[in-house]
């Protein structure tokens, strides 16, 4: 357990909240996966994990570890891991986890392994890449993935799914519609060939508001949970999940012409008075946001951060602000306030949240 006195407050009732508001749009059958990679999206993998297991079908994390850590904390919800690497296989059947097969090196590998333990149809995934370009198997490799499988009944499919390069855009409808289709006749082949029907999945976030039509079997709830809809309509009905909190260290009475911080980026042009908060570019704050470009709260006053941010520290200008030592600095605590740390730092919702650092101590409230 972290002593360190910047806190990240998980909210929940706001998961919760996120989580049956997408669900509202879903057909009574489909099924939920819900991402909890990255440590949950910057929060505590583990704790969001206990508290909607009984509301989800599925969990997906990106790397074994991930998955292990889950395992660990009683998890026994199926997890799918969306990018094994050969060398955790055998960790994978240790800890009972699903790994997604995106090539034949790792298909083969996998088959291989089955076959010596033997396993008996051990669940599995198929990604295929129909347009993101990033990871998973080709049309064309239906014919040959098949042919194994046929012949083995180590392994058994358990979903095949592929991921969307642009849900989030409308602009690209057309680039979203075709990528569906050709998902669509992959798993159109599997259901032709195989004597049992995998699940099918493709929507995202984004693609479950904006193509409802393609739910299959199944869809995968990630930024969503956390409080974005990647639409600032869909994300005024979420709630916020993170509140990120410090308190003042120091507070420094400081006259014109006297500088703040490394390279003395920021000098002083009349009397101000100062504040040091313990939390800087090692617990997430980017330097981009240093030099007046981020403003915290104090006593619900936006205070300025002023000269480069420290790697454990930052200074904000608290001139006109009634505060002590001790007192609390919200560093965020709406999805506002996320991005406009996030236009600020010149990025994504998504890399402010999994860059707060593990030192940074999570409590999960409900």
């Amino acid at each position: 357990m972290s002593n360190h006195v910047t806190v990240l407050e998980i909210d929940g009732n706001a998961l919760q909240h996120n989580l049956q508001y997408f669900k509202n749009k879903l057909n009574p059958k489909t099924k939920v996966l819900v991402v909890v990679k990255a440590f949950g999206y910057g929060s505590d993998a583990a704790k969001v994990a206990k508290l909607l297991e009984k509301d989800v079908d599925y969990f997906a994390v990106a790397y074994t570890d991930e998955g292990i850590a889950l395992r660990n904390h009683g998890i026994e919800t199926p997890i799918l891991v969306l990018h094994p690497q050969v060398q955790n296989l055998e960790l994978i059947i240790q800890h009972q986890l699903e790994p997604n097969l995106y090539n034949f090196t790792i298909f083969n590998a996998f088959l291989k392994l089955a076959d010596k333990k033997p396993l008996l149809n051990y669940p599995i995934h198929l990604k295929f890449n129909t347009g993101l370009n990033r990871i998973g198997f080709w049309h064309n490799d239906v014919p040959k993935i098949l042919s194994q499988i046929q012949d083995s009944n180590h392994l058994k499919i358990a979903s095949i799914f592929s991921h969307l390069a642009a849900s989030d855009d409308l602009t690209e409808e057309e680039f979203t519609n075709n990528q569906i289709n050709n998902f669509a006749y992959i798993a159109k082949q599997f259901y032709e060939h195989l004597n049992y029907e995998p699940m099918i999945h493709i929507l995202n976030t984004s693609g479950i508001v904006n193509f409802p039509k393609a739910q299959f079997d199944m869809v995968r709830l990630g930024i969503g949970l956390y409080g974005f809809g990647n639409d600032k309509k869909e994300t005024n009905q979420l709630k916020n999940v993170f509140n990120l909190t410090s308190i003042i260290s120091q507070i420094h009475l400081i006259e014109p012409g006297e500088s703040v911080g490394y390279n003395r980026a920021f000098t002083a042009n009349k009397p101000m008075k100062t504040a040091t908060i313990p939390i800087g570019h090692a617990d997430g704050i980017s330097r981009k946001l240093g030099n007046e470009k981020y403003s915290v709260l104090v006593n619900n006053q936006p205070a300025e951060i002023i000269g480069n941010v420290c790697m454990d520290m930052i200074m904000i200008d608290v001139t006109n602000i009634e505060c002590s030592e001790g007192d609390q600095v919200i560093i965020f605590n709406s999805q506002k306030m996320i991005i406009a740390m996030a236009n600020a730092s010149e990025t994504i919702s998504y890399e402010i949240l999994t860059a707060i650092s593990q030192r940074v101590k999570r409590l999960l409230k409900c």
